[in-house]
C-alpha cells in the first residue's frame, strides 16, 4: 500500500516533531536532566511516534477503500498492521 503525497504530509509533520522532541530528550540526558523531566518529554516522544503509526494506517485504508474498493482490503494484512503498533 503506498500513500499519496496529501496523506504524507501531516504524518510527516507529525514525525519531524516527534524528531525534534527525541533530540531535546537526548540533549536533556548529554546536559544531566532531571530523569521526571527527561522522561515527560520522552513520552511525548513516545505519543507521537504511535499516532503517527496509526496515522499511517489510517491514511493507508482509507486509500486503499477509494482506489480499490471496500471488498479488495485484505483484512489480514490491515489486522497485521495495527498489531504492530500494539
Amino acid at each position: 500500500m503506498k500513500i499519496p503525497e496529501e496523506g504524507a504530509k501531516p504524518i510527516v509533520t507529525r514525525l519531524k516533531r516527534a524528531h525534534g522532541h527525541l533530540a531535546t530528550v537526548i540533549r536533556m540526558l548529554e546536559e544531566g536532566e532531571e530523569c521526571e523531566d527527561v522522561l515527560t518529554q520522552l513520552a511525548a516522544v513516545n505519543k507521537a511516534l504511535g499516532r503517527s503509526g496509526y496515522a499511517l494506517v489510517a491514511t493507508g485504508l482509507q486509500h486503499c477503500i477509494a482506489t480499490e474498493g471496500p471488498e479488495n482490503v485484505d483484512q489480514h494484512k490491515l489486522e497485521k498492521l495495527f498489531l504492530a503498533l500494539a
